[in-house]
């Protein structure tokens, strides 16, 4: 994969974020963006070297990165990352709920032991994880950006196979509009980016499954580059989107139709 220049626009400076899902895929991309933007970022996912290896590089550029190995399924740790990253790096004022797993089965064949961790990694971790960080910014009044990477299946099918992942992905569309609404009094604004198909660990996945005959299919014959999320995920966690909330932005090449 071949990704484009990072981007070196924005001011994040005294932002702390952290990002779900980041040693890999879109979740590695947004950590770098963050990061360069002048955000603290801490990175959480599953895999430790991954996680070390992308401080080391964000570090390397003149930012300020902390790793934190999470499982995101254990509800324990969605709790204590909260305060663990505070009292290295801050107050929490950026969340990106980006950690998310595939189905990739048709329903009547999927075990049941796969659709709980498709739930509870895509959608209960998300529901945890934003009111952790909401919690201490209500409490101390401070302003806050959450966003949730929801996907375009939660809006359009275009084949089987996703039928338990574009529900719960459709789920975090509408976590963030309900929780856009019980934390509009307050200064944090919950919004959601609904990504087409684009180069990641999770779509060489599907590609190895499936082939790429899937991408003669869209209109513009190719797939979404990480870095084509840069300016939406910016304009979401700056003082740009203020009054913005509640919404889901979808971001696909025109892949899939409305």
């Amino acid at each position: 994969m071949t990704y484009s220049p990072l981007p070196t626009f924005g001011d994040l400076t005294g932002q702390v974020a952290l990002v779900t899902g980041a040693s890999s895929g879109l979740g590695l991309r947004f950590a770098k963006v963050l990061a360069r933007a002048g955000a603290k970022v801490a990175v959480a996912g599953r895999r430790e070297d991954r996680l070390l290896a992308l401080v080391a590089e964000i570090e390397g550029d003149g930012g300020a990165a902390l790793a934190c190995p999470l499982d995101v399924c254990d509800a324990a740790a969605l709790e204590a990352i909260v305060p663990h990253v505070a009292a290295r790096l801050g107050t929490i004022t950026i969340l990106i709920n980006n950690a998310g797993i595939p189905d990739a089965q048709l329903a009547t064949r999927m075990p049941l032991d796969l659709i709980d961790q498709v739930i509870s990694v895509n959608l209960r971790a998300p529901f945890i994880l934003a009111r952790e960080v909401a919690r201490p910014l209500i409490r101390e009044q401070r302003a806050g950006r959450i966003v949730n990477i929801s996907s375009m299946v939660a809006f359009q099918l275009s084949d089987k196979g996703s039928a338990l992942y574009s529900t719960v992905k459709a789920g975090l569309a509408r976590m963030t509009e309900a929780l856009a609404v019980e934390w509009a009094d307050t200064a944090i604004n919950v919004n959601a980016i609904a990504p087409g198909v684009f180069d990641s660990e999770m779509v060489d996945g599907m590609r190895s499954r499936i082939g790429d005959g899937f991408i003669a299919r869209f209109p513009r014959k190719r797939l979404c580059d990480p870095a084509q999320l840069d300016s939406t995920l910016l304009y979401l966690v700056s003082p740009l989107s203020d009054a913005v909330t509640g919404i889901t932005i979808k971001v696909d090449d025109g892949q899939l139709p409305r």
